[in-house]
């Protein structure tokens, strides 16, 4: 077996953007819209059919953040940050892992037009949301508390539902109507640009639309230096980096979608195809970057009406081609006389799922929903030999992997009242997974391979889920939803099934992006989540003058699947003593089920603060979140939880004209992961501006993030890992956290015909 990628080096420079007095001027000049009626009419009324709302639970994305958003990012998961109780792990530029809560990655269930889609990475550098680029974002849900058993399973979190547009038809007794956007964007910081074009035709009975897009950047920079400036690697003289520049930040995406939907009076059938090429992303808190993943998709689905009640139902099929090795920023040739030539790794994943589900009115109260999934997914992991101690054999991390799931779930809606809504529901889940014999380079991996191979590595997990879920609204300024969840999720298949604790196999394995090493454990059980939660939202009768809402949550987790210390003797084993008393430098650990405990509470809120109609609207907006975690096994802290922080933002709008003035404000954070050797950060202040301007069909977005250049790490960034001879345990300096984002200037145009 051969790999078919490449690494592709980038073609253009990096640039700083520091100077932006001019364009703040520019910007605070820029005129507001003196009519509100000129905006963009459509001459035809384009109808869809009208198919029930989103369940109970859920917070939906505002379609004017994700317009104002969706010219300033190719990261999907970024548009979703600015709902309360939301963060993300720091990864690729297209790749960031969205964490709810506390709870991140396979912890929750992430769905892309309905699809269940699973990262086939040993890092997880393809999560389900780089799959779709932002500018095809339609609607954004999320159900942050407590899910509903009809949109949850095989996740202890929350449930985010990510949608291209919907299918668009023509009104009847009208002509096809055809229309398509064209958009560019352009961010200063990393020098990055991309492009979007969609074209659509519709008419009554049919829709077909197209969308493509493709994204660019360099290295990103940070505010101030934070490292030495100098070569990248030993073995690159030549690729020289500055004091400020993240290593392995720069990334190339391309992606297209073709959707074709026909509808009756009653039933509509929606067929969709994706393709996506990432010829390449840099990973600055990962040993290894992507240097090549293909990813085609088919979902087909339907919805219908019918006398008894709607059905709908959805099959799907991922296939993703997955490559890394040493891009640019990292030492590629290794060995005593540097002759080794990196480390090539390959991954072969396929998803097939189906779903249907049934909404039947039994009464005027009463509402039934039950349905059933499957979902068949098979994965391969391998490393081709490269020489010296990576010869002569194909190394297998996972062979033949399966991971099978089988749910069933029933849910009743009851409206007792005009005030009184409650909601029961119970799923049954089956997870069956599977791995086939494995190998190592070498003779030095031969003892763990055949332990490995001589157990029986079948597993079968029988999960449960029960949601109870109520809303009491006692008048119209009031609205308050209880509930509790007990929630399972069974392991991934590199949680599972990862079988060398070999240093350098173990380094390999990390979807923490914390630098440290990980091994599996083929006796891991499944962790189940015990969750309160109550929201209680007061505004005005009418919803938009003012409005606070505040969710107070806790959580308690049985077998969380943490990580403890690996101890071990003889033969390659990186589980050493040393190991295990270590409180400084990358460490090796295994994944082990640990009791966990997370609560927190969030908090957001806006007041219109003046509307007239020579000004325009004003309003003023604000969140705040706060999650704590806790092993309550070892008393450790939970990795990678997102101190307290907050955003403030003054809105101005005023016919076509928007602008946004945003203060982001995140705390230091000293609660760490000792088992980890998690990194402490310190606390920052962010001004970020932002405002768009719609004209008949043109938009144009403009804005500065990070206006004072402020230097800050993220907390949840992870571990520098952006450049120099990565492979190698301790030749990285430990301690360096990743950096945020220095100032950019970002500019982008859409228009409409």
């Amino acid at each position: 077996m051969t790999s078919t990628f490449k690494p592709r080096a980038p073609s253009w420079h990096n640039i700083a953007v520091r100077r932006t007095p001019l364009f703040l001027a520019l910007l605070a000049a820029l005129p507001p819209a003196t009519y509100a009626q000129q905006q963009s009419l459509r001459p035809l009324t384009i109808t869809a059919p009208p198919f029930p709302a989103q369940p109970l639970g859920s917070v939906a994305l505002d379609p004017d953040s994700l317009d104002r958003d969706r010219a300033f990012t190719s990261d999907s998961a970024a548009l979703l940050g600015k709902l309360p109780g939301v963060s993300s792990y720091g990864a690729g530029g297209v790749s960031s892992l969205p964490s709810v809560r506390g709870l991140a990655d396979d912890r929750l269930r992430i769905q892309v037009d309905g699809m269940d889609l699973v990262s086939s990475c040993g890092n997880h550098m393809n999560p389900p949301l780089s799959s779709i680029d932002p500018t095809r974002v339609g609607s954004v849900r999320v159900f942050a508390g407590i899910t509903p058993v009809s949109v949850g399973g095989d996740s202890i979190g929350a449930t985010i539902q990510v949608d291209s547009p919907e299918p668009q038809f023509a009104a009847p007794g009208q002509a096809s109507p055809a229309g398509g956007e064209l958009g560019a964007s352009y961010r200063g910081n990393g020098d990055g640009l991309s492009a979007h074009a969609s074209a659509s035709y519709a008419s009554q009975r049919l829709s077909l639309r197209y969308d493509g897009s493709a994204a660019r950047s360099g290295n990103y920079r940070a505010g101030r230096d934070f490292k030495p400036a100098g070569p990248s690697a030993s073995d690159r003289p030549d690729r020289l980096l500055a004091g400020d520049e993240v290593g392995s930040s720069s990334y190339r995406s391309r992606n297209h979608a073709l959707a074709l939907a026909t509808q009756g009076e009653r039933h509509r059938v929606e067929l969709r195809l994706g393709l996506q090429d990432i010829p390449y992303q840099g990973f600055a808190n990962q040993r290894m970057d992507m240097t090549g993943n293909d990813s085609r998709q088919l979902n087909l689905g339907y919805r219908g009406r019918y006398d008894w009640g709607t059905l709908q139902a959805r099959a799907y099929r991922e296939e993703t081609r997955h490559a890394m090795q040493f891009g640019d920023d990292k030492q590629f040739w290794y060995g005593p006389a540097n002759d080794v030539p990196g480390m090539p790794m390959d991954t072969e994943g396929v998803t097939t799922g189906v779903q249907v589900k049934a909404e039947l009115p039994l009464s005027v109260r009463d509402t039934l929903r039950v349905g059933a999934e499957a979902q068949r997914y098979r994965l391969d992991d391998w490393w081709l030999p490269s020489g010296g101690g990576m010869a002569p054999n194909t190394f297998w991390s996972i062979r033949d992997g399966q991971r099978d799931r089988l749910d069933a779930f029933a849910e009743w809606e009851a409206r007792w009242s005009p005030r009184w809504l409650s909601q029961f529901g119970v799923r049954s889940a089956n997870v069956r997974t599977d791995s086939g014999p494995v190998q190592g380079y070498n003779g030095n991996y031969a003892a763990e391979a055949a332990a490995f191979n001589a157990r029986e590595r079948r597993r079968s997990d029988p999960n449960i889920d029960v949601t109870a879920l109520a809303r009491y609204v006692p008048h119209a300024s009031a609205t308050y939803e209880f509930g509790f969840a007990h929630k399972t999720r069974s392991p991934n298949l590199y949680e599972r099934y990862t079988w060398s604790t070999g240093g350098m196999a173990m380094r390999m394995v990390n979807m923490a992006g914390d630098g440290n090493g990980y091994v599996g454990d083929m006796d891991l059980r499944p962790e189940v989540a015990n969750t309160v939660s109550a929201t209680a939202d007061w505004h005005d009768p009418g919803g938009d003058a003012w409005g606070v809402r505040v969710t107070p949550y806790l959580t308690y987790v049985d077998d969380f699947i943490d990580a403890g210390r690996c101890a071990g003797v003889g033969g390659m084993t990186a589980c050493t003593a040393a190991n295990l008393a270590a409180t400084q430098g990358f460490v090796y650990l295994r994944f082990a089920n640990q009791d966990a405990r997370l609560y927190g509470v969030d908090l957001s809120g806006f007041t219109e603060l003046a509307r007239t109609q020579d000004w325009g609207g004003l309003v003023l907006s604000g969140s705040v979140g706060y999650a704590r975690g806790r092993n309550r096994t070892t008393g450790d802290n939970l990795y990678n939880i997102m101190p307290l922080n907050g955003r403030v933002a003054l809105n101005h709008r005023r016919g076509g004209w928007s602008g946004t003035a945003e203060l982001e404000l995140v705390s230091g954070k000293s609660r760490v992961s000792r088992v980890r050797n998690e990194v402490r950060t310190g606390g920052y202040a962010l001004f970020n501006l932002r405002g768009s301007y719609e004209w008949q069909d043109v938009r144009l977005d403009a804005g500065i993030d990070n206006v004072f250049d402020r230097f800050h790490i993220h907390p949840l960034g992870g571990a520098y890992l952006g450049q120099g001879r990565t492979m190698a345990a301790t030749a990285v300096p430990w301690g360096v956290p990743v950096p945020g984002k220095g100032r950019s200037l970002n500019v982008g145009v859409t228009v409409k015909f």
